[in-house]
């Protein structure tokens, strides 16, 4: 990782981005095809209607290359939710996630939202680590069935 780049999503990356957490998931948590649906339908509803002062999109890249997103999404005025928020197996352990997951905190914090929130499962041992080294607590947990696994949902938040 030589040349990380933290850009703007454009919808060009729309694809990339559902198939990228389509791939991961199923891959390393046994999701089913509606994960991907739903990828598809968050990312189709920020390109046709976000507003770029409250919400943004960004992808990490070296030399071109996709490596993760992230989005800021309002959830209301004072609240951004964080969303999308993915890296590939070969940007990890670099700092990708962490200057993405900065980028879209800098964002929300300089747009004006208090908190931020997200939700996330807790097999994400990585994500909810790296969530709470950056300041995130977990407000709620509870048991679901979701994407055809039992999973632990998780909901964390993070005052700006």
């Amino acid at each position: 990782m030589s040349n990380i780049i933290i850009r703007s999503f454009v919808p060009s990356d729309r694809d990339w981005v559902v198939a990228a957490h389509a791939e991961l998931y199923a891959r390393e948590a046994g999701f089913d095809d509606s994960f991907g649906v739903l990828v598809a339908d968050i990312l189709d509803r920020f390109i046709d209607g976000h507003n770029p002062d409250f919400e943004r999109g960004w992808i990490a890249t070296d030399g071109g290359v996709r490596l993760g997103s992230i989005f800021c999404m309002r959830q209301d005025a004072q609240t951004a939710k964080l969303r999308l928020f993915q890296l590939s197996a070969q940007a990890r352990g670099q700092g990708v996630g962490h200057q993405l997951l900065q980028t879209c905190k800098d964002f929300a914090r300089s747009t004006g939202y208090a908190r931020m929130v997200l939700a996330t499962h807790k097999s994400h041992a990585a994500a909810c680590a790296l969530y709470q080294r950056n300041g995130w607590s977990t407000t709620a947990e509870r048991p679901i069935v979701s994407f055809g696994q039992p999973l632990i949902e998780q909901e964390m938040a993070l005052t700006l």
